[in-house]
């Protein structure tokens, strides 16, 4: 049979030529019929029988058949892994290359900008695994409400990775109107009622047993050692003459652990699993299939769906806890019909890990007993309370990955110390800048200086010194203290001896009061009562008002309180002998006596004393009003 005779278009046709398939594999000859007729199809094969190119053919044939303008999502293919996921996108390209459709993979591990950028230019096919598609989804960037065509792939695999109850949700979003197909290794009892939901009169399609060996495949075990399986593998790559291998941990840790001890045996080898990035296993991917790489270690994510041209060794450093693992991990050689090679390590603990694979493969593996690193150590595996087995290499992997934690931790309470004491010296710098602003000094020793000759200044004057340096005068935003009587201001040799204490003449009224007393005209008479009471009252008015500060609401009481104090003033003045000032009694006398009845003109009282400008404090209000 050729396909030709599938049925298949000539585009594809001319496609699957170019890319040297000549003839269909069986699940091909099995699946492809009813897949293009718009059956459900169930597929039970092994990995490596060319299942993909059984569902995406068909696909690319229905969707190439009735074009829809826009290029909306119309058929969608799920799988589990990043790896298988890029493969199967590949495969459409390749197989579609001579059709108008578009093709697209979304996964997680890496940006979703390009991703969704090429879902806006439009997508006829997609292929994703469940958490980035979830995810899309909920943002709005993946429309299925035009979904023809839906393919689960590796439903067994999503199954053993968890993403079973994620597949049920994506399920929900689906129309009820669509065709699916499903394919499988292993048919478990979760899948199964996973499949008697989801399709609808499905087309079975089984090529071999299920979990059957490929036949092809030639394998062995060697027993040895733990402490010895790398001694081992290294020594089979150059013995076996090996092409390229893939090499099977059970860990993470023991992936990272044999890449390295392969490197500084001289055998060039990379690490593939779950906590490296997605560039880091594209890379590494692409390297080893480019031959660059001669090993690569994988633990189980990369088991299914690495289709590896021409893979000639597989090597299982742990043996699997699951048996079904087994088999998954030795089809990745002997694809297509190739041969292949298949080599097993299993040391005292593992013995009943090989007895269930035997059983499930219902056939004995080959033990090779003549190798350089026999078996040793007959003793029983350790246990814990509840009767586990305790296995070295997770607990190896355990206190690998806290020493990694702890000197994380290390490191981010040293960023973090690193960060604080810088912050604190950004602060204290702030600190210092905003007191240098403040006070002129910044701390410095000159300050300290200054403060010390403040302090003594104040009991007596610091000497000066003819080296000491005239500094800038410091802005100060408080009221500056008048020096005390007596105190002088040390000024140095700008101004040497000068007293500060000094009111300053320009400062109020003085030199006004001294002008309009030489420019005043003099009278040569003045009334008795006029004159004596204009040379009392005006004067110590005035002198309250101003050294009270309070103004004329308490003009009356000082009025009142000068006359209280007028005749004892007088009675003093006279025992001093003072004159001028005792002729002013008779004016006083006078007004009592006449108090109360009309007053008669009084006479101007001459005076041949001769006045001093400055006797009385402030004389140029009663001018400016005489005049």
């Amino acid at each position: 049979m050729t396909f030709q005779t599938l049925g298949l278009c000539a585009p594809i046709l001319t496609a699957l030529e170019e890319h040297g398939y000549e003839r269909p594999s069986p699940i091909q000859e099995k699946a492809i019929p009813p897949a293009l007729a718009g059956r459900d199809v169930l597929g039970c094969a092994q990995t490596g029988t060319g299942k993909t190119c059984a569902f995406a053919a068909p696909i690319l044939q229905r969707l190439s058949a009735s074009r829809v303008q826009g290029h909306p999502l119309r058929a969608l293919i799920l799988t589990p892994t990043r790896e298988l996921a890029i493969q199967i996108e590949e495969s459409f390209l390749a197989y579609g290359k001579h059709l108008p459709l578009r093709c697209a993979v979304i996964f997680g591990g890496v940006g979703q900008n390009p991703q969704v950028e090429a879902l806006g230019r439009g997508v006829d096919i997609l292929v994703a695994t469940p958490g980035r598609l979830m995810d899309l989804y909920q943002q709005g960037f993946v429309k299925l409400d035009k979904l023809e065509i839906f393919v689960l792939d590796e439903a067994d695999r999503m199954l053993d990775m968890g993403f079973i109850h994620d597949v049920k949700k994506i399920l929900k979003w689906l129309p009820r109107k669509k065709q699916t197909m499903l394919f499988s290794a292993t048919m478990p009892p979760e899948i199964a009622e996973l499949v008697n939901s989801l399709l609808h009169d499905p087309v079975r399609v089984a090529v071999d047993p299920v979990s059957s060996p490929v036949e092809a495949i030639e394998q062995s075990v060697y027993f040895v050692d733990k402490n010895n399986k790398t001694k081992l593998l290294s020594h089979l790559i150059r013995e076996l003459d090996v092409k390229n291998a893939l090499v099977f941990t059970r860990t993470k840790h023991g992936a990272n652990k044999v890449a390295r001890d392969l490197a500084k045996a001289g055998i060039t080898a990379a690490a593939i699993h779950g906590n490296k990035s997605q560039t880091a296993r594209q890379q590494a991917l692409a390297d080893f299939k480019a031959g660059k790489i001669q090993c690569l270690v994988a633990t189980d994510i990369a088991a299914r769906g690495l289709d590896i041209e021409e893979l000639s060794h597989v090597f299982n450093y742990n043996l699997p806890e699951v048996p079904e693992t087994y088999v998954h991990r030795i089809g990745r050689t002997g694809r297509a019909g190739r041969e292949g090679v298949a080599v097993a390590f299993c040391d005292f603990g593992e013995k009943s890990l090989l007895k269930d694979i035997e059983k499930l493969m219902g056939r004995t593996i080959p033990v090779v007993e003549d190798h350089p690193y026999p078996m040793v150590v007959l003793e029983a595996p350790k246990k814990d309370k509840r009767g586990r087995i305790i296995n070295e290499e997770d607990a190896e992997a355990r206190a690998a990955a806290k020493e990694r934690r702890r000197a994380q931790d290390e490191a981010n309470k040293a960023a973090a110390e690193e960060r604080k004491k810088k912050a604190g010296e950004a602060v204290l710098s702030a600190v210092s800048a905003v007191a240098a602003a403040v006070t002129g000094e910044g701390g410095s020793q000159d300050g300290k200086k200054r403060k010390r000759r403040r302090k003594k200044g104040k009991g007596e004057a610091a000497p000066v010194q003819e080296t000491q340096v005239q500094e800038a005068p410091v802005r100060e935003t408080a009221r500056v203290k008048p020096l005390r009587p007596g105190v002088r201001l040390d000024t140095g040799d700008a101004m040497p001896r000068t007293e500060f204490n000094r009111p300053d003449p320009l400062a109020g009224d003085h030199i006004m009061d001294a002008t309009a007393r030489l420019l005043a005209p003099r009278k040569s008479t003045l009334s008795r009562e006029g004159s004596a009471a204009s040379r009392r009252a005006a004067p110590r008015k005035r002198r309250r008002g101003s050294a009270g500060g309070e103004g004329e609401s308490r003009a009356a009481a000082g009025k009142e309180k000068s006359q209280r104090t007028a005749a004892p003033a007088e009675a003093g003045r006279k025992k001093r002998g003072e004159s001028g000032e005792g002729k002013a009694r008779p004016a006083a006398r006078s007004s009592k006596k006449h108090r109360g009845g009309p007053r008669g003109p009084i006479e101007p009282m001459k005076s041949n004393r001769t006045k001093d400008s400055t006797e009385q404090h402030s004389l140029m209000k009663p001018y400016y009003l005489d005049n």
